[in-house]
């Protein structure tokens, strides 16, 4: 069954647009526009065998929507599976001795086995390139000695400033799923600073023992450190207290040097985490930390002490970060923004400002799991002009590139898109048309008599009506406005001089369709209510009730 029921094969035909009710509409509700529906599509009305043949299929439509509808249990499976889930065998057995919250339950569960499967077919790649370049010679140059060495022989400050990659970083780890509860975890790295470089891989076999905690097995091998063996483990101490205690042991030349770090985290309130942090090894070392984080900021504070002993603040404002970190060996201050540039990327730029350190520009983008980091040390020296230009340089750059491509590449992909999808409901949009046309057709008598009775009691008269894409921004003048006349469906449904729409797509009502699939629609509609001219324009999805929401049309328009 869940086989049969792949996200991606889901079909959910709107019958509560086709009624014209709520999801949340009652049996009398369902009841009353069913009758309604029924008396418009009956196919003894109609003498005309076209007509006939026509009324019929619309009849027996309706009549499949209300079946649905109106019994709780089938109700519950179209809901959750939409009306291919009606189509799948075993429901017989399930659907008369569970609740619409039990069957809920059971997709949710047969979801969470899926993602297992999935789980264990994936790698979950990470990876990390870090390229350290070396730009001091952009605003350090020190000509006046290098005049006085050289002699004036063509050597000194007149020439381009040397600009060169001096440290690079490339990681990389993929998990490999063994069993529900077990996963190998392999990584590897490489480093070069100045011309010396290393590098080391691991091997880690991680197994959940329970809802509470799992433990972890390391092995690695370098090429400077030599073989190495580690201990992790994880445990829940409460609902809001978890700890981590990561012990290793490393083998080389000068003997074994051991390790261990301790970890002992805290939920605060439901967006702050506290954190306490000790470590002892060839970097002993003390911290702790303070970690909020909401959907619209992120702020840590962080204090260590014994080695390298500082404290920082930092904070991350809907993509804008400032930071501070002080300490005995100095302070830096960084401050920069990110922006997501596409579906899975976000771009972002640091500014670091410092004593002893200078002045860097670090840009960062992240791709999915995969990680580009740029740092470019611009000055050792405080240097207003390099502050200036690393903050404004990659503003510019940005702006530029995202006027010039990036903007440009998403509107074409935008636009391959929806042509792929256009072209794969091609048939299905004909069909739903002549559907459409058919029930027009079959609307005119009942339209008549509806336009007579409002106009006898100066009631609510459709003038024009139009479903689809309006292009009102002059900077889309070039786009073709993609639109149907609604007129004759939108009258059919006025009851009582009231016209009410639900919260659902206006593509499901009768005498509808969606005549630019995968694009943004709206309904816009001219009528006649007391006597006097209104107009009103509706998102697709949004829910409608006239004669109250309207507005007068002025004489001169």
């Amino acid at each position: 069954m869940a086989a049969a029921l792949d996200e991606d094969e889901i079909d959910n035909d709107d019958y509560y647009s086709l009624l014209n009710v709520r999801k949340e509409a009652t049996q009398d509700e369902l009841k009353a526009s069913y009758r309604r529906l029924c008396m418009l599509y009956h196919p003894d009305k109609h003498r005309d065998p076209e007509l006939k043949r026509q009324a019929e299929q619309l009849f027996n439509l309706v009549h499949q929507a209300y079946e649905v509808l109106s019994d709780p249990q089938s109700r519950a499976i179209y809901d959750v599976y939409g009306k291919r889930g009606l189509e799948v065998e075993g429901w017989e057995v399930v659907e008369r001795k569970r609740t619409p919250a039990e069957i809920r339950e059971e997709y949710e569960r047969l979801q969470r086995e899926r993602e297992e499967r999935r789980l264990q077919q994936r790698t979950n790649p990470k990876g990390t390139i870090s390229v350290g370049i070396d730009a001091t010679d952009l605003f350090d140059r020190y000509e006046e000695d290098y005049e006085e060495i050289s002699g004036g022989d063509g050597g000194g400050g007149g020439g381009l400033p040397h600009i060169e990659i001096n440290k690079m970083h490339i990681s990389q780890s993929i998990e490999a799923p063994l069993t529900t509860t077990d996963t190998a975890i392999l990584s590897g790295s490489l480093s070069t600073h100045n011309g010396n470089g290393g590098g080391n891989i691991n091997l880690a076999l991680r197994r959940v023992t329970s809802a509470k905690g799992w433990g972890e097995v390391e092995f690695g091998a370098g090429d400077t450190h030599g073989p190495l063996f580690g201990l992790k483990i994880f445990r829940n101490l409460t609902s809001r207290c978890f700890t981590t205690a990561h012990c290793g042991m490393q083998f080389s030349s000068r003997g074994i040097r051991p390790g261990l770090t301790t970890m002992l985290a805290r939920h605060l309130d439901k967006n702050t985490m506290g954190y306490l942090q000790w470590r002892w090894g060839t970097q002993s070392s003390m911290n702790t930390s303070i970690v909020r984080d909401t959907k619209s900021s992120h702020f840590t504070f962080a204090v260590q002490c014994l080695n390298d002993s500082h404290f920082s603040v930092s904070g991350l404002l809907k993509y804008q970060h400032l930071c501070c970190r002080s300490g005995f060996f100095g302070t830096v201050v960084e401050y920069g923004a990110e922006t997501k540039i596409s579906r899975h990327s976000i771009l972002g730029a640091t500014v670091s400002v410092g004593v002893p350190q200078g002045v860097s520009l670090k840009i960062k983008l992240n791709r999915a799991s995969q990680t580009y980091f740029f740092p470019i040390h611009l000055t050792d020296q405080l240097l207003p002009s390099a502050v200036f230009y690393a903050t404004v340089g990659p503003l510019v750059f940005y702006l530029a590139i995202q006027r010039l491509v990036i903007r440009p590449y998403v509107r074409a992909q935008q636009e391959q898109e929806l042509e792929k999808q256009r072209e794969s409901s091609a048939s299905d949009i004909a069909k739903k048309k002549q559907e459409a046309e058919a029930a027009v057709m079959l609307m005119q008598e009942s339209v008549r008599r509806i336009i007579e009775a409002e106009e006898s009691r100066m009631g609510l008269i459709i003038l024009n009506a139009w479903y689809g894409k309006f292009v009102t921004d002059n900077s889309r003048k070039h786009e073709r406005a993609r639109v149907i006349d609604v007129t004759v469906p939108l009258q059919c449904l006025v009851k009582d001089s009231k016209l009410i729409l639900t919260e659902a797509s206006k593509a499901g009502l009768p005498g509808f369709y969606d005549p630019c699939v995968g694009e943004e629609k709206s309904l816009k509609m001219l009528y006649q209510f007391r006597g006097v001219m209104h107009q009103c324009l509706c998102g697709d999805t949004e829910a409608l009730r006239i004669p109250k929401q309207s507005h007068r049309i002025d004489n001169d328009s």
